[in-house]
């Protein structure tokens, strides 16, 4: 699947592990974000997951199934080897993960890559890269990743949009309060975890999300 800019209007992150780690519950609350219009789906499968990489990849090829009856693409998070397996869209790359010219070339024209950067020099270097969007965040502070950086704000968001040429996602304690705010920064999506697998209406929480990109365009203050 080709990577398309809009791709990243609603962007789910999750894993087992932002579920209580069942399985079942992780994959009817991800087919229930897709049947509600989510753009985007990434695996990632971290922290205290306690499956192994056998049943990661039984896990990841029912997403596949799922992606493909959605039309959306499916993201792996930081396993080249997993992303191959399952016949990924994309994978995504941290700073802290394996170095994003190794995983470029490790799958060639196979899947697109997205590029974490929270940085100005970091987005200067994605700058000279072939990967097709950048993550930005924490925006705000979050209870998903336990080693998520500081929270950066707005105003630095902004700055990094200002100096990216690839379109980015923000991520990172995006809840329905700032997320027309996040939205106005000039991102070309929002990427959320908690806020859908925790929602209690997830439908309702994902059709609101992508209502933002049918009103008047926000602008940043």
């Amino acid at each position: 699947m080709q990577f398309r800019e809009e791709m990243l209007h609603c962007y789910l992150v999750g894993g087992t592990q932002d579920v209580n780690h069942d399985p079942k519950r992780f994959l009817n609350d991800v087919s229930i974000a897709m049947d509600s219009g989510i753009t985007a789906f990434q695996y990632r499968e971290k922290g205290t997951s306690q499956l192994n990489q056998e049943r990661r990849v039984q896990l990841g090829l029912k997403l596949r199934r799922l992606a493909d009856q959605h039309h959306i693409p499916l993201i792996v998070d930081d396993d080249v080897e997993l992303a191959q397996a399952i016949n990924a869209d994309g994978i995504h790359v941290g700073q802290k993960d394996q170095r994003v010219e190794q995983v470029l070339a490790a799958v060639g024209n196979t899947m697109f890559v997205g590029y974490s950067c929270n940085q100005p020099a970091q987005i200067k270097h994605a700058n000279q890269l072939p990967v097709a969007y950048v993550g930005s965040g924490p925006i705000f502070p979050t209870s998903s990743k336990n080693d998520a950086d500081p929270a950066m704000g707005l105003e630095k968001l902004h700055e990094l949009v200002t100096i990216s040429t690839h379109p980015i996602v923000a991520i990172g304690g995006i809840t329905e309060a700032n997320m027309a705010q996040t939205l106005a920064a000039g991102v070309a999506g929002l990427s959320m975890i908690s806020m859908i697998l925790q929602s209690a209406d997830i439908q309702k929480t994902v059709q609101h999300i992508n209502s933002l990109y049918y009103i008047n365009q926000v602008k940043f203050l």
